[in-house]
């Protein structure tokens, strides 16, 4: 009698941590689709960009710097917009580096600083839509 106890106990043990590994493994494949589900494909994310074209321009110290951005939006009237104000853009871009010192543009977490502030003030002019991310896609300080 004792011995059947145990197994039942074993077997019932057993069951708890097969069902506990099933709910996992569903949870994590569940997820994995969710999260594949919010990341664009790249395709998407070129649809939704717009290329600034190279800014030569001075910095704050006379440095000369030569950039150019990549802007993805969040939707298509959103990138149309951003079209249409590329020369808006150009300006706040060279406002921008006006303000900064070669060597507060040196590193990544410089970069992504001036990234995030040009974010913000172009999201500021933004009517449909925003503005997702900006990436850097040459940058050469003389």
């Amino acid at each position: 009698m004792k011995n059947r106890t145990s197994i039942a106990i074993i077997l019932m043990f057993a069951a708890v941590l097969i069902l506990m590994g099933a709910g996992g493994a569903i949870y994590s494949m569940k997820y994995m689709d969710d999260r594949a589900q919010t990341q664009p494909s790249i395709d998407e994310v070129i649809k939704l960009s717009v290329e600034v074209p190279e800014i030569t321009t001075n910095l704050k110290d006379d440095t000369l710097i030569q950039i150019s951005f990549m802007i993805e939006t969040d939707d298509r009237e959103a990138r149309e917009e951003l079209e249409k104000r590329e020369f808006q853009i150009k300006d706040i871009v060279i406002n921008e580096l006006s303000e900064i010192e070669a060597r507060q543009l040196k590193g990544k977490k410089a970069k992504q600083e001036m990234e995030d502030k040009l974010t913000e003030q172009i999201n500021g002019l933004m009517q449909e839509g925003e503005v997702v991310e900006i990436y850097t896609t040459s940058s050469i300080l003389q």
